[in-house]
């Protein structure tokens, strides 16, 4: 089956290549001609823009876009309507909120062209494992690029389902993501706790790698985690700075809109949040406090 992917980050280069090795005829376009050639290296067909990505295509055409969410999947997909014919299919396999990928179903669909949210898990690791792909839209379009998916999927019939209509693949990866916060929160508060405990001298890494097997807590992200503690249980290279690219937002934002309650997913953005602050005026403020109703120590700036 022929597909063109716009957008060649690591993701959607690395879908490429698991694409092209599972024979698929692969058409790329990107901002960085880099990444257009290392694809053209790979074997697929290189185009500067997005008419030229029509041109190679036979219809039924299929472009699965993997570009950022927001303003960069909102200009590709204008710019797709204005190359693209009725009957022809996009997949947007970003992590766009729901609510945007509802809308510009409808956008899509008033000019014919089907539209086809996979919401898509996997990272650097997909290459080989394969991804894990949370599809919404029409039954039709779905059908036509399941050679497509099948290929992607970790295997044909597992890793990957069709879960309802346009919007639904997008807000499953969504919860998917915000589980993903509190899982990775637990984990890091846990291992925290072993290294504080000095007197027992424990081994992270060893740990981790026990729990990696026959444990009720074993998962993917524990064993990257003891990748992790294998290269450097100290984390020496690493600040404790970490970004949230808006998933776990917009579930915690949904949970309240549903009146469902979400206390670990909320927390472990909180936290997020709380790494990224050098120096916490909430922190300074709470001491003043206590010094000032039960006159209890507080350290000067000085003092670090």
């Amino acid at each position: 089956m022929q597909i063109a992917m716009v957008g060649l980050g690591k993701m959607g280069a690395n879908m490429t290549r698991r694409l092209l090795n599972g024979g698929h005829g692969v058409v790329v376009t990107d901002l960085n001609e880099d990444a257009i050639k290392a694809a053209e290296d790979d074997g697929a067909i290189g185009v500067a823009n997005l008419s030229q990505l029509a041109e190679k295509l036979a219809s039924p055409r299929v472009v699965w876009v993997m570009v950022p969410a927001g303003a960069p999947t909102e200009n590709t997909l204008k710019g797709l309507l204005e190359v693209l014919s009725e009957g022809d299919i996009v997949i947007d396999g970003g992590n766009s909120n729901y609510k945007d990928t509802i809308r510009r179903g409808e956008m899509l669909k008033d000019k014919g062209i089907h539209y086809v949210d996979v919401g898509t898990s996997g990272g650097v690791w997909g290459l080989t494992e394969g991804y894990s792909m949370m599809v919404g839209g029409e039954q039709a379009a779905v059908d036509h690029i399941t050679p497509v998916l099948e290929t992607l999927a970790p295997s044909s019939d597992k890793g990957w389902g069709h879960v309802g209509p346009s919007g639904s693949g997008h807000f499953v990866k969504m919860v998917h993501n915000g589980i993903e916060y509190g899982l990775m929160q637990a984990y890091a508060e846990g291992f925290e706790i072993m290294r504080a405990k000095e007197n027992f001298g424990l081994d992270l890494h060893q740990i981790a790698e026990i729990w990696r097997y026959g444990s009720v807590v074993r998962s993917w992200l524990l064993d990257l985690t003891a990748n992790a503690l294998e290269e450097d249980a100290e984390l020496t290279d690493i600040k404790g700075w970490v970004n949230d690219s808006g998933e776990g937002r917009w579930t915690i934002l949904e949970a309240i809109d549903l009146d469902v309650p979400a206390p670990v997913i909320t927390q472990s953005l909180f936290a997020r949040f709380v790494s990224r602050q050098d120096e916490s005026y909430a922190a300074k403020l709470l001491a003043a406090m206590r010094n000032q109703f039960g006159g209890h120590a507080i350290k000067s700036s000085e003092e670090g």
